[in-house]
């Protein structure tokens, strides 16, 4: 029996959330009796450092402990990517693995890619091909640069494919689905448990809004973060409760910039399944995250995106997702459409996707 030694790399709670799929799906592999076993090592690199943001996480999506957490933290860009670069470079000398496994488009993301492709280890991308065309975010500085140097690129859906292909990527190009998807429908609560979490908050099925607002592009300008939150009072005032657990940057930067809510409720951050509860019995979901636009989608829950652009477009083409930047007028006037009729798309696929990623990098 061989084995494939595969180093995943992640550092924020989006991929822990992903990285649990395929951690799983590496579990069920090996439990089939293969031919070829996968020995999975973990590396956090601390990106995201709160409880709130990290640890609960692993707990709750059954993560094994992080062989190796870097502990970089916070910093500027070069600075973080910088220090994580030389930590990942460094494990990866010591465990001469096949294949470094990289999620996403946060720093973390980079540095581990940047690492493997320097010691010329294979890097294997989960959420190769997403494109929002817009070079001032840095996670689309990171994502371009780690597909341009991924050998398997394995992408959600049929335009994260055709984006790369007009960048003249096709080697190592897979259409495997959203390993997202699977881990919403393991991890989504009875209706039982979900009553009992929005009830906990004060919130009614169905009546209520929950928002998050964490991107640099959000937080660190003044006139931005005050007219976002200021749209979300208006509504919360108008009759529209809004509920928003906050990232601690978001707190800091509010706090920062004198901006005072009187309706709009701040809670902590929750865990991935009280998140869950929350949006699958909002009305209407606002936010900047890319990881919530999908999450949305598949509950059936209208998202309000607080951004100019998306790289998950299939969900603004489908009609549940409407595009508003920051501007107080578009964020109420979008909040209160009415969500489309009909039946959604599958543009991510189905479940599987997180085995799908292990089969193809077994038969590597």
């Amino acid at each position: 029996m061989t084995t494939l030694r595969v180093i995943t790399v992640v550092g924020a709670r989006p991929q822990f959330i992903k990285a649990a799929a395929v951690s799983r799906a590496i579990g069920a592999h090996n439990a089939g009796s293969p031919r070829r076993r996968v020995h999975e090592v973990l590396v956090h690199t601390g990106q995201h450092y709160d409880h709130g943001m990290s640890a609960v996480f692993f707990a709750e999506l059954g993560l094994p402990e992080p062989a190796h957490n870097l502990g970089v933290g916070s910093g500027t860009h070069g600075a973080q990517t910088g220090e994580m670069l030389g930590g990942i470079e460094e494990l990866l000398l010591a465990d001469q693995p096949d294949v470094v496994l990289v999620y996403g488009d946060t720093n973390t993301t980079l540095a581990g890619a940047l690492a493997a492709a320097k010691l010329h280890v294979p890097i294997a991308h989960v959420e190769a091909g997403l494109r929002s065309f817009d070079r001032r975010m840095p996670e689309e500085v990171n994502r371009v640069l780690t597909d341009h140097l991924a050998d398997y690129l394995f992408c959600p859906s049929t335009q994260s494919v055709e984006n790369l292909a007009a960048e003249g990527i096709h080697r190592g190009v897979h259409r495997v689905g959203d390993v997202m998807q699977d881990v919403l429908r393991w991890h989504l609560p009875p209706p039982a448990r979900q009553a009992k979490v929005i009830e906990a908050l004060g919130c009614r099925r169905g009546s209520y809004a929950v928002a998050t607002v964490h991107r640099a592009a959000n937080t660190d300008d003044v006139a931005t973060l005050t007219a976002i939150f200021s749209a979300l009072e208006r509504l919360a005032t108008e009759g529209l409760p809004v509920v928003v657990p906050t990232h601690p940057r978001t707190r800091k930067a509010l706090q920062d910039a004198g901006v005072e809510l009187r309706q709009t409720r701040l809670v902590a951050p929750v865990s991935y399944e009280e998140m869950l509860c929350l949006e699958a019995n909002a009305r209407v979901i606002l936010t900047d995250s890319g990881g919530m636009q999908k999450e949305a989608y598949w509950l059936g829950v209208p998202c309000v995106t607080l951004r100019e652009e998306t790289e998950w477009t299939e969900t603004v083409d489908a009609g549940w997702n409407v595009l508003v930047g920051c501007d107080p007028d578009r964020i109420v006037e979008a909040t209160r459409r009415q969500p489309p009729s009909g039946r959604r798309p599958r543009p991510y696929g189905s479940r599987g996707a997180a085995a799908r990623v292990v089969a193809r990098l077994v038969a590597s």
